[in-house]
């Protein structure tokens, strides 16, 4: 014991002084003795069998009264190992974890256009939609989950006695994979004038206040059941939206990386400086006519790993090299049917191709 606390103390000298009085009982157990006061049955990390010794009880039993579609197996317990089971060949990589920001349900709105954006992909989104007519007990005229557009019947909304009314729910993915935007447009015309075998949907609502009802009451409801279907069912056919994602980083004509945006010119605009402003890169200044905004960027701004316990005693910290600052060009050109966003160094040096690079990327991972 003495020896192995000697040893023990020349590897930390003096920063053992400081912990003598706390590692003196366990260190018994450290160096070369029972180590029983860790592991075994009693210990403070007692091996408890794991989960092969876990017990299966009966499924949790809703009321009558209360809705169980939701509730969904999502921890189920292995069969114990069989003899005769079958050796993977090769190990499975586990799933990536999820690093995007969780945002929720939110009502978003720019120039008059109003849309919900959930984290959720269009194939989650779809069947969400389709309950939330149900729930109403509202029947659909039409649905095309491939394009995301579900149209429901003829009805009546509160005491208008004079006009019949109509909606188009628009699921479409988000400027990140994971998420989707939903429209929604109302249309009405009277009573009196016989129904149109063809609908011809307007660019805007007839009434935008009851396209902003609409808006909130699918909101809600989204997002008080959001969270549930995540780990549920979603749409086979409605999963191929997610495919044409709205933000994408692309090769440009010369090979060098060009962020693509399927928006409207006046959308990108507003998207593009508030993830300048989200990144915290400064802006020197900006040119709508030109379609430029200059910036001083010096790189993705990095927490610096936090030490352990035994690295704060030692004194020790992790320091990250920041590069110096410079200035660069964001022009947000229009390009077809699509918005093209690409950056240049406003002075070439050999760290600005990098940074170059590094600073579409950011303007991407901060695009809300």
């Amino acid at each position: 014991m003495v020896l192995g606390m000697n040893l023990f103390g020349a590897c930390l000298k003096r920063p053992l002084l400081l912990l003598s009085a706390t590692l003196s009982l366990p260190s018994c157990g450290l160096i070369g003795g029972d180590s029983a006061w860790f592991g075994g049955e009693s210990g403070l990390f007692a091996e408890k069998g794991g989960y092969q010794s876990a017990q299966v009880i009966p499924d949790m039993r809703i009321p009558v009264e209360l809705d169980s579609y939701t509730i969904d197996q999502l921890y189920v317990v292995p069969e114990p190992y069989s003899a005769d089971a079958v050796a993977f060949e090769e190990i499975p990589l586990p799933r990536p974890i999820e690093e995007r920001r969780r945002e929720g349900v939110i009502i978003q709105s720019l120039s008059g256009v109003r849309w919900i954006l959930i984290d959720a992909t269009p194939g989650q989104v779809w069947p969400l939609i389709r309950d939330y007519w149900t729930e109403l007990q509202i029947a659909l005229d039409y649905e095309n989950p491939s394009a995301g557009i579900l149209e429901t019947s003829w009805v009546e909304i509160g005491l208008d006695q004079e006009n019949r009314h109509k909606y188009q729910i628009r699921i479409e993915p988000g400027l990140h994979s994971g998420y989707s935007e939903i429209y929604v447009t109302h249309l009405q015309n009277l009573r009196d004038d016989p129904i149109p075998a063809e609908v011809s949907w307007p660019e805007k609502s007839s009434s935008l206040d009851l396209e902003q009802e609409m808006l909130r009451s699918v909101s809600q409801f989204l997002a008080d059941r959001n969270d549930i279907y995540q780990a549920s069912s979603a749409s086979l056919l409605a999963g191929t939206i997610q495919a044409e994602s709205k933000a994408n980083i692309i090769a440009g004509t010369g090979g060098e990386p060009v962020l693509e945006l399927k928006l409207d010119y006046n959308r990108a605009w507003v998207q593009i400086r508030q993830a300048l402003q989200s990144a915290e890169i400064d802006i020197l200044d900006e040119n709508r006519d030109q379609s430029m905004i200059n910036v001083r960027f010096a790189g993705a701004s990095e927490e610096p790993a936090s030490p352990g316990w035994l690295g704060r005693l030692l004194g020790r910290s992790e320091k990250i090299e920041q590069n110096e600052a410079q200035d660069f060009s964001v022009r947000i050109l229009e390009t077809g049917a699509v918005i093209e966003v690409v950056t240049e160094a406003l002075i070439s040096n050999p760290e600005s191709s990098e940074l170059t690079q590094e600073l579409l990327q950011v303007i991407n991972d901060n695009l809300s």
